[in-house]
């Protein structure tokens, strides 16, 4: 048998070869012929065509790599996974954490206004007629509220906002690359 896997090597190099197109290519998917054919030498029946049967195997092999890599874009270089860069959210959740607990320690009152008018877009008139108060009332609970949010989250100015200078400088340092 090893003599008969030996001899079918050079026809399965050609119908490799006259598959993929590339004979790099070509001598990996013999190789892996090879090693897949020993690995399950007990499914071969004695007394059938062992070349028939490497070259089914050989053929299997290709196909299911053409599939696979008819799927893949092709970038060689890197350029195109460079770009598929994202910003890590572990931050972002521990900040949106943090911001929740400060929001809790918010007077009720400052909350429901923060919120009618910050989150849920409301403008100040809509959101005095729903807390049934004067619009300068809202004004003054929502302005008093971002004041105490940002002492609680201790932010002093906007350059606060956005990733913490660690992130920002591994961002910065990857677009140079």
């Amino acid at each position: 048998m090893r003599d008969e896997i030996i001899a079918a090597i050079p026809n399965l190099r050609a119908f490799a070869i006259s598959l993929s197109g590339n004979v790099d290519r070509a001598d990996d998917l013999v190789q892996e012929t090879l090693l897949r054919a020993f690995a399950n030498i007990n499914s071969f029946r004695t007394g059938t065509n062992l070349p028939a049967w490497l070259f089914t195997i050989l053929r299997n092999l290709f196909r299911s790599e053409y599939r696979k890599r008819r799927r893949e874009v092709p970038d060689s270089d890197g350029a195109f996974a460079a770009t598929l860069t994202t910003n890590p959210d572990q931050n972002t959740h521990l900040d949106f954490e943090d911001f929740r607990t400060a929001l809790d320690k918010l007077p009720s009152d400052q909350r429901e206004a923060l919120v009618l008018v910050g989150a849920s877009g409301f403008s100040y008139e809509e959101a005095a007629e729903i807390c049934q108060c004067a619009v300068g009332t809202i004004k003054s609970r929502v302005n008093r509220a971002r004041k105490r949010l940002g002492e609680l989250l201790a932010i002093e100015d906007a350059g606060d906002f956005g990733p913490d200078k660690t992130t920002q400088a591994i961002m910065t340092a990857s677009d140079r690359l």
